[in-house]
């Protein structure tokens, strides 16, 4: 009731992220997490699909990251929810969970990740494609491809999933899930890329260690990017 003795509406309080329980039940969409782990998968297993056992495990680890990722993503928002019950952070609940949008209060936090994240993603996921088609090329003619993104780093399709991770995992939706997997699996493949060398060595011999010696495994070199811009 106010001054004048007229009764006003109270104001609805803002909603924080320790209700979340009641919260996510309007905004968890299931149906769209299952698609997009479904399309997620389907190219994993399209573009790095695994040759023997070992491999598989790691790409089990990756399989479970999707998994995890989009289902926070699209259903639940546990990072939030975690920060909130156990840390005891007051952050004032929007639809879409976003970390960066939960922090600076501000949906533009989450609109400047998500730009830079998916133009990490979009360099990733061409790199992922092109490394393929030339691998899967030059397996076909039984030679060793050393040209185009193979010129700039021993393992693109490696480098370009770690990017694809990074940009959806890291800057664009960071999770606790995204950013404690995301190094085990930088690790995982690691292992692997250098197990395919040995395989490679033992095919291509000093033809392969020539290369070894004037590409880097992953991240390329100032020079060579450069290089690779002036001629495009």
């Amino acid at each position: 009731m106010d001054m004048a003795g007229t009764e006003t509406e109270p104001r609805e309080a803002p909603r924080k992220c320790g209700n979340l329980e009641e919260d996510t039940m309007h905004v968890g969409m299931w149906g769209l997490a299952v698609i997009v782990i479904a399309i997620a998968s389907w190219l994993l297993y399209r573009y790095l699909a695994p040759d023997n056992w070992k491999e598989w495990s790691r790409a089990g680890v990756l399989q479970a990251f999707i998994i995890a990722f989009y289902a926070e993503m699209y259903g639940f928002p546990l990072t939030i929810y975690f920060l909130a019950r156990f840390f005891g952070i007051d952050l004032e609940w929007t639809d879409g969970g976003n970390l960066w949008a939960q922090l600076s209060g501000s949906q533009n936090a989450h609109l400047v990740a998500m730009t830079l994240g998916y133009g990490i993603v979009l360099v990733g996921a061409s790199l992922v494609v092109d490394g393929w088609r030339k691998v899967h090329r030059a397996r076909r003619e039984g030679r060793l491809v050393t040209d185009g993104v193979y010129s700039l780093m021993r393992h693109p399709q490696y480098t370009g999933l770690f990017l694809i991770l990074f940009g959806e995992g890291i800057v664009h939706w960071p999770t606790i899930v995204s950013v404690a997997a995301f190094p085990i699996i930088v690790a995982a493949y690691w292992l692997l890329a250098r197990k395919e060398e040995r395989d490679v060595l033992r095919e291509f011999g000093d033809e392969y260690r020539a290369y070894m010696a004037r590409v880097p495994m992953f991240i390329p070199r100032l020079g060579s990017l450069r290089q690779g811009a002036s001629l495009g």
